[in-house]
């Protein structure tokens, strides 16, 4: 009996060994609600990520995952929670802007890293010394998108539609408005500069103003996919026959499934295609996530597995599970991921390049990758 006791105890021990030698990594993500399909496809690429390197440091890696379940509010108290009570060395952000920006300020003021795979809105690492994405963000996107519309489809007028209770909509509205004024050297340009709200189900009203002034193109920075399937819908209904273009959000299997005909031959800017040779890990990735999902990855997956990796790579580099020294070395980066070659620039936003994709034939199609740098 005395034995058995014995070996017990030294079971025990060794668990709460092996325990307390663990490196704890934050996640937070919508695994609920509005915004449930991104964080569904973003938990997709951390996984695989981690199933690859489940050790660093010579220590095991505890991945703790909470739901942010699509809300702001929820977005900070997860961050709270991951930081107070699972005591995380760093966390892997959120799908969303409009969460990335409460959850990172959390994280900055607590002084532990904060890595965003897709947030694209400034404000989420803006004076946030902890903060780093892994993406490009709206200003360089939406320039993408308003150089497309002039350079390659010729447009000289625009009309806008986006949703004001979005962060990342508001922002990519606003960065595509300025550079398609600059571009068309005209102030007057951009026809109709009209909001919705996230959500509504009737767009009838903003797309009859966007009719009546009859411009070449129709930006959509819809903040969810959703919404942009519906407006594409209703616009067409209207009879609106010009190209619909959008951001990264357009990204998703919803478009098509939901928007069908309507978003037949839209255009839109995003972060990843398996198609785009963007590093030499592209392919061996898509085909491990192919034959995991039996689809083709999307952005979503893939920038999540870089977060994750260049994670690691900062961790080994800085030789130790503190978040200041995971920090310092962040700063240092110079990692090729599956979406291509990450550095981090003075506000700790990844210099990546953008990938055209168009819908054709009820499919997503790659058109051209634009340079970031």
């Amino acid at each position: 009996m005395r034995k058995y006791l014995l070996f017990i105890i030294m079971i025990l021990s060794l668990s709460i060994a092996f325990a307390a030698n663990e490196i704890v990594i934050g996640v937070t993500q919508p695994l609920t609600g509005n915004y449930a399909m991104g964080g569904q496809l973003g938990m997709r690429g951390i996984e695989m990520a981690y199933e690859e390197v489940p050790t660093v440091l010579g220590r095991p890696i505890k991945l703790v995952t909470l739901d942010n379940k699509s809300d702001k509010i929820e977005a900070a108290n997860v961050v709270t929670r991951l930081i107070e009570q699972f005591k995380v060395s760093a966390i892997l952000g959120t799908y969303s802007s409009a969460l990335g920006i409460p959850g990172a300020e959390i994280a900055n003021k607590n002084k532990v890293v904060y890595i965003a795979p897709s947030n694209t809105n400034p404000l989420v690492t803006k004076d946030k010394p902890f903060a780093f994405r892994v993406c490009f963000i709206d200003p360089f996107q939406g320039t993408v998108m308003a150089k497309f519309a002039v350079q390659n489809l010729k447009a000289k007028t625009a009309a806008v539609i986006y949703d004001v209770s979005n962060d990342y909509s508001v922002g990519l509205a606003y960065y595509f408005r300025d550079a398609f004024v600059k571009l068309t050297g005209d102030s007057k340009a951009v026809k109709v500069y009209i909001a919705y709200q996230g959500g509504d189900q009737d767009f009838t009203a903003q797309l009859t103003a966007i009719k009546k002034a009859n411009p070449d193109v129709i930006f959509v920075p819809a903040g969810i996919v959703g919404d942009a399937a519906l407006i594409a819908k209703q616009a067409r209904e209207l009879g609106l026959k010009q190209p619909l273009l959008g951001g990264d959000t357009w990204d998703l299997p919803q478009l098509i499934e939901i928007g069908g005909s309507a978003v037949e031959g839209a255009y839109y800017s995003t972060m990843f295609d398996a198609k785009a040779a963007l590093s030499d890990k592209t392919k061996p990735f898509v085909e491990k996530y192919r034959k995991k999902y039996n689809e083709d990855p999307g952005y979503l997956p893939a920038l999540a597995y870089d977060a994750y990796m260049v994670l690691i790579d900062a961790i080994k580099r800085a030789g130790s599970d503190d978040p200041e020294k995971i920090r310092r070395a962040l700063l240092t980066t110079d990692f090729v991921g599956v979406s291509g070659r990450i550095r981090f620039d003075q506000n700790r936003d990844a210099i990546k390049d953008a990938v055209i994709k168009t819908i054709k034939n009820g499919k997503f199609e790659f058109v051209t990758v634009i340079k970031g740098d």
